[in-house]
């Protein structure tokens, strides 16, 4: 199948896009993915929202009460904060931007959850779209262009909606199309140490994550060296998110050496955090922006 073929629509059962709350908890919506080829056959896939974030739990340790105390603490944090950030997003969308194994979805989905917004990992969509079962067989089969052509599909597809938190492809930065899609929103970046990231990822593989695939070598030194070779081509581009996220600052704030501390909630709230005065600041130069427009006007009115 051709990517420049594709013609991706993606359309909610419920009526208007974004969940909806309900006794329990909130309710993400199920939207319909098709894809039609060019002779016109449609294939209908599934394309489903955030599944609910477990509710915070305490870790059950010698330091229990201290363990339930803090996590509480986030929870509320992270409550508090959802809702100071709605005012000023008003359903704009949020997508996270960040090298492969960097949390996007993990994050993603706890945003999602507490802004009342729909999650999407566009990898996951592109799977869907083309009918195949991972990534890393999408890159066998065809080839990284076909994903990238995919996956901008994907993209402008979700730009054009509202009230979604989207997890992106580690490489979806590199096309200057896609950040065309993403600034309609919010864009994130989630920005991870490479060691932290290479031991994240040689601890869980590397088989699902085609560009660091090695057949052979110490794991955790082939992902450091490849994840350095990304990071060099890609870093330029990460820095057009509109706000950056970077983990050793926040465990710098919080008194940890080593940003594995750090919770996938301490993450969002600093990201809410950041997307605030974020918006605050650009809201800001738009009204100053507005109000000297306004007096050139009326000055040119005078003669």
């Amino acid at each position: 199948m051709e990517a420049g073929g594709v013609g991706l629509a993606l359309q909610t059962r419920a009526a208007g896009f974004g969940t909806g709350r309900r006794r329990g908890g909130l309710q993400s919506p199920i939207g319909s993915l098709r894809v039609a080829e060019p002779a016109g056959a449609a294939v209908a896939v599934r394309a489903r929202g955030s599944k609910p974030v477990a509710p915070l739990r305490a870790k059950k340790s010698s330091g229990g009460h201290e363990n339930l105390h803090n996590s509480v603490d986030e929870a509320l944090l992270l409550k508090r904060k959802s809702e100071e950030v709605l005012f000023y997003l008003n359903g704009r969308c949020i997508y996270l931007v960040g090298m492969m194994g960097s949390g996007k979805s993990t994050v993603g989905k706890i945003m999602s959850e507490v802004l009342g917004y729909s999650f999407f990992d566009s990898d996951k969509l592109v799977e869907q779209a083309v009918g195949m079962p991972s990534v890393a067989q999408i890159f066998k089969v065809h080839s990284e262009a076909f994903f990238r052509d995919n996956e901008s599909s994907v993209l402008r597809d979700l730009s054009s909606m509202r009230r979604l938190v989207v997890a992106t492809g580690g490489g979806a930065v590199i096309r200057p199309v896609n950040w065309k899609y993403m600034k309609k929103g919010l864009s994130v970046w989630l920005d991870v140490p490479l060691d932290a990231l290479a031991r994240r990822i040689a601890k869980v593989g590397t088989a699902s994550r085609p560009l660091l695939d090695q057949p052979s070598g110490d794991p955790y030194t082939m992902a450091f060296s490849k994840l350095s070779m990304l990071a060099e081509q890609r870093g330029d581009a990460y820095a057009n998110a509109d706000v950056r996220v970077s983990l050793e600052e926040i465990a710098s704030k919080q008194g940890h050496d080593d940003v594995s501390k750090l919770t996938p909630t301490d993450i969002a709230i600093e990201s809410l955090h950041k997307i605030e005065s974020f918006v605050i600041e650009h809201a800001t130069d738009n009204v100053i922006g507005d109000s000297q427009s306004e007096s050139q006007v009326r000055r040119i009115q005078t003669f």
